[in-house]
């Protein structure tokens, strides 16, 4: 098999993506749909699942509108899944909410429960439920789990979301050594500094919190990246479908940072 041809994942793969709705998630399924996958999302936005089916360019992608932090809700997810791809190959962790920002004086109990419970239970109620079908999976399956950046480094301001992505990254590292020998991979994708709506509402609320505009918000957050800008959301879904290539086989308990080399948050 000739190099390039390592770089594709296979054709017919079956892909369950949380959060794929709209984002980061919807950007990744559009890039397994291109790649020959078939694919399924789920999203606690009906709004975001009808624009997305609205959409011509996501024919194809099945959905159901569920909270990832509902376990009983999860459950349905998978039935659903089952039903319409008949088994998946990977798993895409990628739900998740960027919380409250304050002190943590300031941050009120129910806001650190409710970050933690849909960007880390729901990782938990995902992994649960998938680990029997990508058993089933030919060449063996792939979870991809959605951290962040802030899960290695700190993040004033932001404790509940750093927190939980640090959380991920141990999650990751801990189910790859136990599911190894079943020969499913498991990595995570920490991103930086994404360019897009939610990273305009994060700088928002920072900026207020310290006081300054958002252009200003924005400058510092640059300066922090090496590269001196903004991720994409392709970049991330680029980097998710080289995972579950035959290219990435050999990669498994990884968590790979793609964010232009941020320094400090």
């Amino acid at each position: 098999m000739s190099v390039l041809n390592l770089l594709r994942p296979r054709a017919g793969l079956r892909a369950l993506i949380s959060g794929g709705a709209a984002g980061i998630g919807l950007v990744i399924a559009r890039a397994f749909v291109e790649a020959g996958a078939r694919v399924h999302v789920c999203d606690a936005s009906q709004d975001a699942l009808a624009a997305m089916h609205a959409d011509s360019d996501n024919a194809g992608i099945s959905s159901t509108l569920a909270d990832v932090a509902d376990e009983a809700a999860v459950a349905r997810v998978f039935s659903d899944a089952e039903r319409q791809l008949g088994g998946i190959d990977v798993l895409f962790n990628n739900a998740g909410i960027a919380g409250p920002t304050g002190g943590i004086d300031e941050i009120d109990s129910a806001d650190w429960e409710r970050t933690i419970a849909v960007n880390l239970n729901a990782q938990f109620y995902f992994a649960r439920r998938a680990v029997p079908l990508l058993r089933a999976s030919p060449g063996g399956g792939s979870i991809i789990a959605l951290s962040s950046v802030a899960g290695r480094l700190g993040y004033a301001y932001r404790t509940p979301y750093a927190s939980s992505k640090w959380a991920v990254a141990g999650l990751t590292k801990s189910l790859a050594i136990e599911l190894g020998p079943s020969g499913i991979r498991v990595n995570a994708i920490q991103p930086g500094i994404v360019r897009g709506p939610r990273m305009e509402q994060v700088i928002a609320a920072r900026a207020a919190q310290l006081g300054l505009s958002c252009a200003a918000m924005e400058e510092k957050y640059l300066e922090t990246i090496s590269l001196r800008r903004m991720t994409t959301p392709e970049e991330i879904a680029a980097t998710a479908l080289f995972l579950c290539s035959p290219g990435g086989r050999g990669i498994s308990g990884q968590t790979i940072s793609v964010c232009g080399n941020v320094e400090t948050l």
